[in-house]
């Protein structure tokens, strides 16, 4: 079982090793990347921001419910900070479990959880050069 907040690029297939046991018959990878278009405007990327010692915490508390919900502590997730480009990784959650629907559940629940939970801030960055924040608290356009 493991969470963080990171500054540099997630790697996919160290995280299914990290879950990987002989005693896992499935293992489930989610990956979430930032897409080039956003409500219609062409995206460059995304600033993440977050009070990182909260954000990892609170990460660490979702991770550790999903373990123990679902009966694995073969769960990581680590999500970004700072600027993510285009097509790169902002977030990744890998789930192993003897049974696949236990697996499918555990990755579920993290990434849903940290969805609403996770004290992390976006800023969008547009093919036009505005930035907007996305976060209902920070709602206005940073030019």
């Amino acid at each position: 079982m493991r969470a963080l907040v990171a500054r540099t690029a997630i790697d996919p297939a160290a995280l299914l090793q990290e879950v990987a046991a002989s005693g896992n018959g499935a293992t489930l990878l989610f990956t979430g990347s930032v897409r080039d278009v956003n409500d219609g405007r062409a995206v460059t990327g995304i600033d993440y921001d977050a009070y990182e010692s909260m954000a990892a915490a609170e990460l660490e508390r979702i991770v550790a419910e999903a373990a123990q919900r679902f009966g694995t502590p073969d769960v990581v997730a680590v999500h970004r900070i700072g600027y993510v480009a285009v097509g790169e990784l902002s977030v990744a959650v890998a789930a192993a479990h003897p049974r696949r629907a236990a697996a499918f559940d555990a990755a579920r629940y993290v990434i849903e959880e940290l969805k609403h939970r996770l004290p992390v801030w976006k800023c969008e960055h547009y093919a036009d050069g505005e930035r907007v924040w996305q976060d209902a608290r920070v709602a206005e356009a940073v030019r």
